[in-house]
């Protein structure tokens, strides 16, 4: 009875261990080199730690995500180059700098777009989102999920903006992206579109007056040290997309890609949080710096508005009127509306 007892719980487990080492060896040995323009303790990068451990723990240490952040593969437009000639595996970088690939990705730069990071999340997590995504493979891209940037605020070396009259004539760094660098002519500025790599020398040599990024940015690359004033516009949010090569994708069978899809979903509800947590100590810390912070007043922020306006007319056509469409549906939707 005991040796029939044994014999059929064998016969059980066998099939089950099989099974299961069938499903383990589909998960091949891999190195992947994932990239970042951003510096270690920022946002972005804690989110690329989160996806490398997940990652890790998922293939059972057989896919190695190795990190390359602060730009050291070179800036964000090289980067994605490098993506889609198979050099480099991943790279995480703001979305709307995709526009002079998918020029729908444009959407995503138009001014003074989303309420909320809440929103946003609605929004690129939703049809429109996967409506641009859909549109990365012919280009050698492919995306794997939206992650934050957040809210953009201008700083500047030269003196108090405390009304769009004060923007005029300054040399503002912007993203290499059409909507930005007609954002701020608009408003009056010189725009200089630069990487990001190189911005931090920009502001300390003059080459610029000063740029515009999220609060986390403005602590985690020390621009306190080479800019004075700051002015809380969130004249701009930057939603984030987790890119891989398609060269690299498609060498990969399904469990390598559902590992690496799931990573990069999970690590996007852990990243919006880490980043929102920042933005949110970040003003107190960056005024601890030293610079002098201002606040818009309400009607100084519609001039604002007012000034951009243009730009979504403008722009429609390029971005193209069946993905602007699609947008403003689905900000209505999520405002109830």
């Amino acid at each position: 009875m005991l040796n029939r007892m044994l014999k059929l719980a064998l016969g059980l487990a066998l099939p089950a261990m099989l099974l299961a080492g069938t499903a383990s060896a589909e998960i091949r040995e891999t190195t992947l080199k994932f990239a970042s323009a951003n510096n270690k303790g920022h946002p972005q990068v804690t989110g690329m730690e989160k996806f490398a451990e997940i990652v890790k723990d998922k293939s059972g240490g057989k896919i190695e995500v190795k990190l390359f952040p602060g730009g050291v593969l070179g800036g964000d437009v090289q980067t994605v180059s490098a993506l889609q000639g198979g050099v480099v595996e991943m790279l995480v970088l703001n979305a709307g700098i995709l526009a002079s690939n998918v020029k729908a990705f444009g959407a995503v730069d138009l001014p003074f777009l989303f309420n909320s990071g809440e929103e946003a999340d609605k929004i690129m997590d939703g049809p429109f989102g996967k409506s641009l995504s859909d549109k990365l493979p012919d280009t050698g891209l492919v995306g794997l999920a939206y992650w934050e940037l957040g809210f953009r605020n201008l700083t500047n070396n030269r003196h108090p903006v405390t009304k769009l009259e004060d923007i005029k004539g300054l040399k503002i760094r912007t993203l290499q992206s059409p909507i930005p660098i007609e954002l701020f002519n608009s408003l009056g500025a010189n725009a200089v579109p630069l990487p990001y790599t190189e911005l931090y020398t920009a502001l300390e040599t003059g080459t610029v007056d000063g740029q515009e990024n999220p609060a986390a940015n403005i602590l985690n690359a020390k621009f306190f040290e080479v800019q004075k004033y700051m002015t809380v516009t969130r004249h701009q949010y930057n939603p984030q997309i987790v890119l891989i090569s398609k060269i690299f994708w498609d060498k990969l069978n399904d469990e390598e890609k559902a590992v690496l899809q799931s990573a990069a979903t999970e690590a996007r509800d852990y990243q919006r949080t880490v980043s929102r947590e920042v933005d949110a100590k970040a003003m107190a810390e960056i005024k601890a710096t030293g610079m002098e912070v201002s606040e818009l007043s309400p009607e100084e922020t519609q001039k604002l508005r007012d000034a951009v306006k243009p730009l979504v007319d403008k722009f429609s056509g390029e971005i193209g009127p069946d993905t602007v469409s699609l947008l403003f549906k689905e900000l209505a939707a999520a405002r109830g509306q």
